[in-house]
């Protein structure tokens, strides 16, 4: 059976990696259930020698880099600034992302993490909205449509978007919201793909209505919150009744939970437009001559959510 390194040199000269010798890596890496950072930096070479990845090569590439930036951190699922800078020093160049295949490996870490610094998901939004303004990147190869936002480009953005990770998880930030009227001035007159409108007027209304999360836990917390939740399950179904309100108040180490009658009267005020939101919006309505037909979906939305609030 060939080994790693022999593969590697195969690779190096024909530019491919099949299905075979995919499987061969699989079984030589995954045994254990386990990525070494000496496996990490072996798969990354081959990935970055690999110009015409097979499927299979694909989806094990995804799985085990994700697995070992994700799963293995301490704590799990924390993806810190370190973590983070190894992936991108090791699929970034020139700036920026050259294959489907490398972006969609930093949007499952995203998925897969509970936390990823902010800059992270930032930057595979930029990625995908050069692809849109330039015509050129990793969303814009071989098959792919290159007219407008095309379908891929709408599940990238939808993906990172409301992920659970970053510092905003699930609540769409104010950069991002600008991003999105930026990506739709861009594209009015374009054959967009069908899932564009839908996802604007919903990270849009999610910007102006959802209900803003807290702080993440920072790395010393969230190593606590795991202590926490590795003792008895007594104390683990105490501490899961509490997050969802049943109980008046706990404190899970460094933090409070608040009680649920507070949540509620937190959602309620998050879910109207304030006037700070209501300026910001009125700024980017101005931005063109005339109102548009996302805008106006936009609108039609925000006033069917708070007629129901």
């Amino acid at each position: 059976m060939p080994t790693l390194a022999a593969i590697i040199a195969s690779t190096t000269v024909s530019g491919s990696i099949s299905a075979e010798d995919t499987l061969i890596v699989r079984r030589q890496v995954f045994p254990d259930g386990v990525v070494t950072p000496e496996e990490a930096e072996k798969i990354m070479a081959l990935n970055a020698l690999c110009r015409l990845p097979s499927s299979e090569w694909v989806q094990f590439y995804v799985e085990a880099i994700s697995d070992y930036v994700v799963h293995q951190a301490i704590p799990a699922g924390y993806v810190d600034m370190g973590n983070a800078e190894w992936l991108m020093r090791h699929i970034v160049r020139d700036g920026r992302v050259d294959s489907l295949t490398e972006l969609e490996l930093l949007v499952k870490v995203i998925e897969l993490a509970a936390y990823v610094p902010d800059s992270l998901k930032l930057y595979v939004l930029k990625q995908v909205e050069n692809a849109v303004l330039t015509g050129e990147g990793p969303t814009r190869q071989g098959t792919l449509d290159r007219n407008g936002i095309n379908a891929t480009e709408v599940e990238l953005l939808r993906r990172t978007l409301f992920a659970q990770a970053g510092e905003e998880a699930i609540t769409v930030s104010r950069a991002e919201a600008d991003m999105l009227f930026r990506l739709k001035d861009a594209t009015l007159k374009s054959d967009n793909a069908p899932g564009w409108a839908d996802l604007f007027v919903r990270a849009v209304g999610n910007h102006l209505m959802a209900l803003r999360n807290t702080a993440p836990f920072n790395r010393e917390e969230q190593m606590a919150a795991d202590a926490f939740l590795a003792e008895t399950d007594v104390r683990i179904h105490r501490f899961i009744g509490r997050m969802f309100g049943v109980g008046a108040q706990t404190t899970l180490p460094g933090r409070h939970i608040e009680a649920a009658e507070t949540l509620d009267a937190r959602v309620a005020t998050d879910q109207a437009v304030t006037p700070t939101e209501k300026r910001w919006l009125d700024a980017r309505l101005a931005d063109d001559a005339e109102t548009d037909e996302l805008e106006e979906a936009l609108m039609r939305f925000i006033e069917r959510e708070t007629a129901t609030a």
